[in-house]
């Protein structure tokens, strides 16, 4: 390989990371950090309705999140499929206003703002078992 093509492939390298860090590498970065406490949106798996402003999505095998709605989320209590589309630039869903879900209806696709984000306990998770059977 010549220099002028490696030196080409760095420079486009660098660049592709410099605008990973304008648009969402912060979030990238603080997901890594609490990496716990964030999940990949590709990496949910289920969902469970809680009500009409809650939403419990299930992320690999063993975890679970709870998601806060920004109030009425039409059908979502009784929807058998859901969308969950991330905001701002990064895959990583850590905090509200990160994710949006996208419920079908009759009248179109209906947009719900997550407000919050909370990893649900062991115990929260046995119990939510439990009151599904």
């Amino acid at each position: 390989m010549r220099f002028s093509t490696i030196f080409g492939l760095i420079a486009v390298a660098g660049l592709a990371a410099a605008a990973g860090l304008a648009g969402g590498g912060a979030t990238d970065a603080a997901a890594k950090q609490t990496r716990r406490d964030c999940f990949h949106a590709r990496n949910v798996n289920g969902f469970n309705p809680v009500g009409r402003d809650q939403v419990d999505v299930r992320v690999g095998a063993n975890r679970r999140y709870r998601l806060e709605l920004a109030g009425y989320c039409p059908d979502v209590d009784w929807s058998w499929r859901i969308a969950l589309r991330t905001r701002g630039g990064s895959s990583w869903i850590c905090h509200g206003l990160d994710a949006e879900l996208i419920v079908p209806s009759p009248t179109g696709p209906q947009r719900c703002l997550v407000s919050s984000v909370r990893r649900l306990t062991p115990e929260e998770v046995q119990a939510a078992r439990r009151s599904r059977r």
